[in-house]
Order: C-alpha cells, then structure tokens, then sequence
C-alpha cells in the first residue's frame, strides 16, 4: 500500500546491524542464496557487535562473509575485466573519529575489506590503488589469489556475453532493469553508539582496466559519522559517484529526515536526475535503520537489540515494513 516516504518504518536504540548483498535484477536461481547469504552474514556481524566487539568489528565480519560467499560480487564471486582480469574495491569507515581506509584495482584477494582495514588501521593513507594497494597487501601478509580461485563459472559465462554488447554499463545498469551483480556492504551502531560501514565489490563485468566505481569512494559508497549515521551504498556506481550519494543522505539526516525516508529520497532524485538505480542500508545516530531500493531486488538483512532475530528479504514485497522501495516505473515510493 501506499504511504508517505517520510513514516519510519522501524526504530530501535541499542546495537544494530544491517546489511546488503547488492540490488540488482537477482535471478531466480540465486535468490535463495542470497537470502541466505544475507541471513548469515547479518548473525556473523551481530556475533561480532555483541561479543565485545566494536561496530567496525561487526560491518568487517558481515562483509568478510559476504566475500567468501560465491552468491555475491565481491571477494569469492567476482567478475571480469574486459582484460580477463579481477580488481577489487572496499572500503571501511569508523565514525569515532572519521578514520576509513579504502582499496582500489586490488588484484585478487579473498578479502579485501581486511586490507581495507589495514589501510585504515597500518598506514598513513585512506586510499591506495592498483599496484600499490596490491603491494601493500603483501605487506600486511594478505596471499594472492588467482582468478581461478575468486571466478565462478557463471561469472565466466556472463563475461563472453558481455563481449557482445558495446557499452557494458549501459547494458548492466539501465534504469529499468539493474543486471549488473553490484555490491556487498553493511552498517552498525554498537553498545556504546559508535557507528561504521564497509562496502566491497569485484566490479561490473567486461569493465575497463582500472574503472572503479562508487564502493571505495567516502562520500558515495559509504559513510559513517558518530554524529550522523552510517551508510553503505549498491547501484550503478558512475551515479551514485556523481550524486554523491552517501553525503546526500547525511545531509539530509544532519537536516531531520528519518533515515528510511531520507535514503528513498535520494534514491528517486538520483533517478530523476540521472536515471542511475540502486539501493543502500543505514543506521542514523540514534540506532533507526532504513533499507530501500529502485532496482528489481536487493538482498539485504537486519537485526537490532530489540528485534528478536534476522530479518532478511530480497523481493520488492517480502520486508513487509522493514523495507522501503523506490519503484522506477510509477514514480513512487512503496511500503509493502
């Protein structure tokens, strides 16, 4: 039924994650696994945020998960380059005090939001690149990966299709019909209300070498401020990049909004202005969670003091309340 974007659709003080598993046309045959994909991965990071651990203990452990897990882009299940190569990006974010460290072109490597924390946590940087960021990994003792290890069969598949077509984003991630696999991220407040966020990506098949997109970019693809909230951002990354999108939704947060009504709200001004879609999951300062989409599906996962255990969904009508959606044809926004 239809209700007003602004009317929060859950609320909660005390620890809470969420998380997302990418929004995209999920197809039939990997929707179970990402439901349960995203399932596990919210009761690993809860483990995490309730056994001593901080929010950036919990956002890393979720999407630590995620990337072992073949169901999603990132880590484990990641595409190719139009080279036949893999670059990962992630990024980690701790809203105590604005520190974040990010990776991109990362060469293969089963985590990469572990280097990503290295870069936050080991160096004097945020955000090292390429040959560079695969050094560092080496350095820190991450081992290399090849692309046998992290490719699947359906991503190899996926790639000679894509040599077909001319303009790999523009097939992926047209506004109608999001096919691209995208992103995995999450979001947490902890016991003593500190939050943080993480997102990793192995990328949109048949890219250019050295494209990188919105997930290691603070700002777009995830954010996270003690005074705000915490954000990590799926989508067609060439808009949320140009949206800034992640730094929209905090300013409007900063500004009153609710985090739910906030976050579709700049989901339908994002495909207004650019006709990018996408999705994202977020925690203000107070612990209030908000999940919404514009794509067809969007896997994703939440849990909270006072929740009583996971609640997961992919389909555009299975949050029930927990989930807003921005739907591209109508030009509204739904609350099923």
């Amino acid at each position: 039924m239809h209700r007003r974007a602004s009317q929060r659709a859950l609320s909660t003080r005390g620890p809470t994650i969420a998380v997302h598993g990418g929004a995209w046309a999920i197809p039939d045959d990997l929707r179970q696994a990402s439901l349960d994909g995203v399932g596990r991965a919210t009761a690993l990071g809860w483990e995490a945020l309730t056994s001593n651990g901080s929010a950036v203990d919990a956002v890393e452990a979720a999407v630590r998960y995620l990337e072992e897990d073949p169901a999603f882009d990132a880590g484990r299940g990641a595409v190719l380059t139009s080279a036949g190569t893999v670059e990962l990006d992630a990024v980690i974010m701790d809203g105590r005090d604005l520190s974040a460290g990010a990776v991109a072109s990362l060469g293969p490597v089963l985590n990469p939001v572990s280097v990503a924390r290295a870069v936050m946590e080991r160096s004097e940087h945020v955000l090292l690149c390429g040959a560079g960021a695969d050094a560092f990994a080496r350095e820190i003792g991450v081992e290399a990966s090849s692309a046998d290890d992290l490719v699947t069969a359906a991503a190899r598949e996926e790639y000679e299709q894509m040599k077909t077509y001319p303009t790999t984003v523009e097939t992926l991630f047209n506004a109608r019909a999001q096919l691209g696999h995208d992103t995995v991220g999450a979001v947490a407040v902890d016991a003593d209300g500190n939050v943080a966020a993480a997102t990793s990506t192995g990328g949109i098949t048949f890219k250019r070498p050295g494209r990188v997109g919105d997930s290691p970019i603070l700002g777009s693809g995830c954010l996270a401020d003690n005074a705000t909230g915490c954000i990590s951002t799926t989508g067609h990354g060439e808009s949320l990049m140009r949206f800034t999108f992640a730094s929209r939704w905090a300013a409007a947060v900063d500004g009153g909004a609710a985090p739910d009504s906030a976050l579709a709200a700049q989901l339908r001004a994002m495909l207004d202005r650019l006709g990018g879609c996408g999705g994202a999951v977020c925690v203000d300062a107070t612990g209030a969670p908000g999940i919404a989409f514009s794509t067809e599906r969007m896997a994703w996962g939440y849990r909270s003091a006072g929740s009583g255990g996971v609640r997961h969904g992919v389909d555009r009508d299975a949050g029930a309340a927990d989930v807003l959606v921005v739907d591209p044809a109508a030009g509204a926004i739904w609350v099923d």
